[in-house]
């Protein structure tokens, strides 16, 4: 499937303000199953937009607005091919000494470790008897079954969370966000001695799919590493396991490694923040919309693959 993703992020300002720096983690990963053909990253007022990669491989784009503005905006837009994923191979109990034995490496330590979002906590202890969280059956069986005890034990309810909330906020009304059953399951899976980490992106919500999470917005999940399946996707908010139709742009130990937009700015004005994301099938990028028509005011970052392009078209062709 190719996908066309557009996402869109305004911050206005109460008054001028000047020395905006930002991170921007928007840019679709390329690994697997999935190849980001094209992206391009607009950017008003006119700054110049550079880029690196960070030691996961997360690309991340930054620039500086040096002059006095009240408005930021940075328009995001990407042409993705996913395949589907290969179905899983069931795992045997022994399947836990062999993630022992990968764990005992030491190359995972930091998605085993507690980090920001994913404290343990004494809320977190009354869910792991809940659950039952304990070493059964074999990993894979057993996450999913986590998996889907999170589905049916806490409502979606958007904005019952803030993006710095601790995850005891949602494990004490058992109601939050994408992010907040994510953390949750990442403190679980931790328990368990299970590398796993965040990871965030987009979700493509097309018919006949009964997703919870909201359509127009990014998305985020958990992969957990496996033994013989590698790094697999796991999305509690909808209990799935990830598909071709999650989109994956940044990858870390929780939030606060990879939000799609990081920074700071001077002047004593209030900020008020809109974010809308499109993403749809497609061979092509949409059509601007008409609040984001580009003209001598933007600056653009692109990065371009047709020929990969081409050949994608055509092995789809064949």
């Amino acid at each position: 499937m190719f996908y066309s993703i557009r996402h869109c992020t305004r911050f206005r300002y109460s008054g001028p303000v000047s020395e905006s720096l930002m991170e921007v983690r928007m840019h679709p990963r390329t690994e697997g199953a999935q190849r980001c053909l094209t992206f391009q990253l607009s950017v008003s007022p006119r700054t110049r937009v550079t880029s690196y990669r960070d030691y996961l491989a997360n690309t991340i784009h930054h620039f500086d607005v040096p002059g006095h503005h009240q408005e930021l905006t940075i328009v995001a837009e990407a042409l993705v091919d996913s395949l589907p994923h290969n179905d899983l191979t069931p795992l045997g109990p022994e399947a836990w000494d062999e993630l022992d034995a990968a764990v005992a490496q030491g190359d995972y330590w930091e998605m085993l470790a507690p980090s920001h979002f994913a404290q343990p906590s004494d809320l977190l202890q009354d869910l792991t008897r809940e659950l039952n969280v304990k070493r059964r059956s074999d990993p894979l069986s057993l996450l999913l079954e986590l998996n889907a005890g999170l589905y049916q034990g806490f409502e979606y309810v958007p904005r019952i969370t803030h993006v710095d909330s601790p995850i005891d906020d949602a494990l004490r009304t058992r109601q939050g966000v994408c992010q907040d059953f994510a953390h949750i399951f990442l403190a679980l899976a931790r328990e368990l001695r299970v590398p796993c980490r965040y990871v965030s992106g987009y979700l493509y919500h097309g018919a006949g799919h009964r997703d919870r999470s909201a359509n127009g917005a990014t998305h985020a999940w958990v992969e957990v590493l496996l033994p013989r399946l590698g790094w697999l996707g796991i999305d509690p908010t909808n209990n799935l396991v990830a598909s071709e139709r999650h989109i994956r742009t940044a990858i870390g130990r929780d939030y606060s490694d990879v939000p799609p937009t990081r920074g700071v700015f001077k002047g004593d004005a209030k900020s008020e923040l809109a974010v809308s994301v499109r993403v749809a099938p497609s061979d092509s990028m949409p059509e601007a919309d008409d609040e984001f028509r580009f003209s001598s005011d933007w600056s653009t970052f692109q990065e371009r693959g047709l020929d990969d392009l081409e050949q994608a078209q055509q092995q789809q062709q064949q």
